[in-house]
């Protein structure tokens, strides 16, 4: 759901015969393209997407770089497998159970963000790809579905889908890329926020703002940042749950 990048790439594995398929004939026994996929995402939640690389997942495979190229052509086309692969780990609810509208939204924009958080890697690649596997399409079938629900009029459904959506890949991704920074250098998110702030506050330039955003954050509340950072996300899906219920209202 993220606004899509410049370059966006105009193919995808997808529309091809051996994304349907899965491989060529041939191949490594006991290796199969599903197989490929769960080892890329692995290597990729474990190692970020600035190393992945096909002779690292061969490695990890215990096989020759070229036998990965019996399952997919290219490198992005593996890319977009993992990045389809990890979107089923979606909890979908029904959007025609007659549930409230308000509570299957907040619900989807958890599983994304929660997915952004699981797996940093997602964000920069969500804007690549054409995003039309089959996880992806049940997922943005069902945000469309709950959206109409709104009560919004149709040409209005996209726009609603940005501002909540949009809103959760950048709150995601942030904090995606703060809790691997923080594992990074070997910290917890509370020692790494608190060293973060202390050595910030020594620019002379920035202690007044940070003075500033300390009081701020004291009225928030919460005593560790994975508090803080739930507080501030639901508090947000509220303000964005009452403006479409105002823009509804309004007709």
């Amino acid at each position: 759901m993220a606004e899509a990048a410049h370059g966006v790439r105009e193919t995808s594995v997808w529309l091809k015969d051996k994304a349907r398929r899965g491989g060529r004939g041939g191949g490594q026994p006991g290796l199969d393209r599903d197989r490929v996929t769960e080892a890329a995402v692995r290597l990729l939640d474990a190692e970020g997407l600035a190393r992945f690389s096909m002779r690292r997942l061969a490695a990890e495979l215990n096989v020759t770089p070229m036998s990965v190229y019996w399952y997919v052509d290219t490198k992005d086309d593996l890319l977009e497998l993992a990045l389809d692969a990890v979107m089923g780990e979606f909890r979908l609810p029904d959007a025609a159970a007659g549930e409230d509208w308000r509570d299957q939204l907040r619900a989807l924009a958890r599983e994304y963000r929660g997915l952004l958080v699981r797996h940093p890697w997602v964000s920069p690649l969500a804007g690549t790809f054409l995003n039309i596997g089959p996880n992806y399409l049940a997922f943005s079938r069902t945000v469309q579905r709950v959206v109409r629900r709104t009560g919004v009029p149709e040409h209005r459904v996209t726009s609603v889908i940005s501002a909540v959506f949009q809103f959760v890949y950048g709150y995601g991704t942030l904090e995606g890329h703060f809790l691997a920074g923080a594992a990074a250098s070997g910290l917890g998110p509370d020692d790494y926020f608190r060293h973060a702030m202390t050595a910030v506050s020594d620019v002379p330039q920035a202690a007044e703002v940070i003075e500033e955003s300390k009081k701020i954050m004291a009225a928030r509340g919460g005593g560790t940042v994975a508090e803080m950072m739930e507080r501030d996300f639901e508090y947000a899906l509220d303000l964005l749950t009452a403006g479409i219920e105002v823009m509804v209202a309004r007709g």
